[in-house]
């Protein structure tokens, strides 16, 4: 089973924080690869999720103009060339964009633009996620549940928090993501990456999301995994990264994701961010493979599972699912 040419569905993949070395080096060329190692990329073992979001900003501040933006979009679906993608949620903060002068308006109208160009251009089916953050106000959450709103029919499919999900408190997003709801506004959310099962359950409960960005710790709570189960809520998990960011990880081994699998809850397989985790999805499944043994029941099972959760049309849903089907014979 050559891994790299499976055809691969990505839910959570932060544009902002994907830049790969050659982007840092075309805007700043006296960068090395050292540098970017040390610099951009977060370590193997961090801290906390903080320390993971530390590096972050060196990347972000690089795309403040419209060229960048560009770019940088092209890049990532460059990557996701490589990597066998046919399909990618891609997810960014717009309101971070914004340092020298543009509008957050106008950052999505560039990065929904340029994504258009490259469906066209590669094949991959795309959408944008935009974030809010933990440590915005009310007034920023819903500004950028407003560009949501804004850019229904465009690219942009569906809102997000995500940030240090542990040093702020959930409640000023409430409003927005109420919003969401009543605008009928798709929604996903992180949590149980910085912060244990009880986060999990405050944000289904506060937010109502139909999927939850990471909820790896959701392997803590027997109940919560009965829930997540039953209702059907999906868990878009990141491997490497949570090994990165969680304490009660420590190697890949120790990843709840075959756990989850098999107690029957919805979930796929996405890098996060392949800048500050720098993996693609070929080198997770093959971590998955080595680890866990995973192989083509497991691997079909988790993209059409993917597929089911994406925000995405049925129309769209149903050809991804014939490409993933006919790559694995499976009928």
């Amino acid at each position: 089973m050559n891994l790299i040419q499976l055809p691969k569905i990505e839910l959570h993949l932060h544009l902002d924080c994907s830049l790969s070395y050659e982007m840092v080096a075309h805007f700043l060329p006296s960068v090395t690869r050292e540098d970017y190692a040390k610099d951009y990329v977060a370590p193997a073992k961090c801290t906390n999720l903080a320390d993971f979001l530390a590096r972050a900003p060196r990347g972000i501040q690089l795309l403040q103009t419209p060229l960048a933006l560009e770019l940088v979009t092209k890049d990532v679906f460059g990557q996701l060339e490589n990597d066998g993608v046919i399909y990618a949620e891609l997810r960014f903060a717009p309101l971070l964009h914004t340092e020298q002068g543009l509008r957050p308006k106008e950052v999505v109208e560039i990065v929904d633009r340029t994504t258009e160009q490259m469906i066209r251009e590669t094949g991959i089916e795309a959408r944008l996620i935009l974030c809010t953050l933990r440590h915005f106000t009310e007034a920023q959450s819903m500004e950028t549940v407003r560009l949501v709103e804004r850019f229904r029919g465009t690219r942009v499919a569906a809102l997000d928090l995500a940030g240090d999900e542990a040093g702020y408190p959930i409640q000023p997003h409430i409003a927005a993501y109420r919003f969401a709801r009543e605008k009928n506004l798709p929604r996903t959310a992180h949590a149980g990456e910085g912060c244990g099962p009880q986060s999990v359950w405050e944000t289904l409960k506060l937010l109502d999301p139909a999927r939850i960005g990471h909820g790896t710790r959701s392997s803590e709570d027997p109940v919560l995994i009965g829930f997540l189960r039953r209702e059907r809520v999906h868990l878009e998990l990141c491997p490497s990264s949570n090994v990165q960011i969680i304490p009660s990880i420590p190697e890949f081994a120790a990843h709840p994701i075959e756990r989850l699998y098999r107690a029957g809850v919805p979930l796929n397989v996405n890098t996060d961010s392949r800048m500050l985790t720098p993996t693609t999805l070929t080198a997770e499944y093959e971590k998955l493979r080595e680890v866990f043994g995973w192989g083509s029941e497991e691997f079909l099972q988790t993209n059409l599972m993917a597929i089911e959760a994406a925000f995405v049309g049925e129309e769209v849903k149903e050809k991804l699912r014939m490409r993933v089907k006919a790559a694995y014979g499976a009928s």
